[in-house]
């Protein structure tokens, strides 16, 4: 994800500077290679070993010292990044960004690099509350720079409020975001995701095996390429997505009813979202006991959202999944087309590496004009960017 991404990782002096030490093992575990720069302050919390032995780099703490004969160690870290991160970022140290002052070797790098720069602040709630803490980051952000909010929480200093340092899987997030391409800025994209479940009585439902990976693959994706994005998800143990507006949903009903309030406003829709065809006729208020030795239950057809989009589409992209056991390309066919869609991705459930919770999946791509993509297994991860990426070739060629 972000192999051969070079980023400086600046650390500040407070107690949240052993969060740096998890969002660095994160960085380095998607493939960056990572030099930190630590403020004198921030020694005093946490030993630059720490951080030497998990970025397998040394670690740059003085402004003199040279990185080798020819590199001056603020010009050098300067140049080399691709985005310089500040995690924590201390009410003190953003002052001085914002004053342009460079007294050691992190402001210097600020000042001397042209790489984005995100901060993540972090330090107590009346500092935080301050209104001249507020005008330095206004003026920071209209000059460009980044930032991760911090989350309300109970703080160190015993305070309970803003300034809580946001988790590092979230600062992580902002980073692939703002190291990620924007072709998707200003598209509205809306996913469903994950199963539904119809209940039968009120211990037992009707459902399926889907986890919702895919789809939530596809909203963190199409967020880091710049989407604003709705995912509207059945029931699964994922949690919401960062940047993502998460809409939760149990039923059928309740997916339909969700996803016709948002799809007049969306351009991109892709429905990964594994509906239940059918609901109990009628739901017990009581658990239905163990009395017989067979039982009838009857099932009514629940609406078919995803043929409803096709005939109310006009513009907009749509597509959707088939999940398939014989038969694919045939049967994913005939569904592309009943159902009008521009593109549908199918997959054999029944394949090693394919289908239901699991991180890969192996799909074939099936287009309007007949057009047909075999893939192999990747990541879910992988394949989100390329159904994101053939859908804006579909509107490209659409709108050329």
């Amino acid at each position: 994800m972000l192999k051969g991404k070079e980023i400086v990782l600046g650390v500040t002096g407070g107690i949240a500077a052993y969060k740096a030490v998890e969002l660095l093992r994160l960085l380095t575990k998607a493939g960056a290679n990572v030099r930190v720069v630590m403020t004198a302050n921030a020694m005093e919390f946490i030993a630059p070993l720490t951080f030497q032995t998990l970025s397998m780099n040394p670690v740059h703490t003085d402004m003199f010292n040279l990185i080798s004969e020819r590199e001056i160690s603020h010009i050098s870290l300067a140049d080399r990044a691709d985005i310089l991160v500040i995690a924590p970022a201390t009410a003190s140290v953003i002052g001085k960004i914002a004053a342009g002052i460079a007294d050691d070797l992190l402001s210097t790098t600020v000042m001397a690099t042209r790489a984005p720069v995100l901060l993540a602040p972090a330090m107590n709630v009346n500092m935080y509350q301050n209104p001249l803490y507020r005008e330095n980051v206004e003026k920071l952000r209209r000059h460009g720079f980044l930032f991760v909010e911090p989350v309300k929480g109970m703080l160190a200093c015993g305070w309970e409020g803003e300034g809580k340092l946001q988790d590092p899987v979230f600062i992580f997030e902002e980073i692939v975001a703002a190291l990620s391409v924007k072709d998707l800025a200003g598209e509205q994209v809306l996913i469903t995701a994950g199963p539904t479940r119809e209940e039968i009585d009120p211990v037992r439902f009707l459902s399926n095996h889907s986890s919702g990976k895919m789809g939530y693959a596809l909203a963190m994706a199409a967020f880091r390429r710049g989407a604003a994005v709705t995912l509207i998800s059945g029931p699964t143990c994922l949690d919401d997505p960062y940047g993502v507006e998460t809409v939760r949903v149990v039923t059928a009903e309740e997916m339909r009813s969700a996803v016709l309030g948002y799809f007049g406003k969306s351009s991109i829709a892709i429905m990964t979202a594994a509906v239940a065809d059918y609901r109990p006729m009628t739901r017990s208020g009581e658990k239905i006991k163990k009395k017989d030795a067979t039982n009838t239950l009857q099932l009514v057809k629940n609406p078919d959202i995803l043929a409803e989009l096709g005939v109310m589409k006009e513009d907009r992209l749509l597509a959707g999944f088939a999940a398939e056991t014989d038969n694919l390309q045939e049967n994913a066919g005939e569904k592309l087309r009943r159902k009008n869609l521009d593109m549908i991705v199918a997959n054999d459930v029944s394949s090693e590496g394919a289908g239901f919770a699991v991180d890969t999946n192996v799909v074939k791509l099936l287009f309007r004009d007949g057009t047909v993509e075999d893939l192999p297994m990747m990541l879910k991860s992988e394949l989100a960017d390329i159904i994101l990426d053939r859908m804006l070739y579909l509107q490209r060629r659409r709108d050329a």
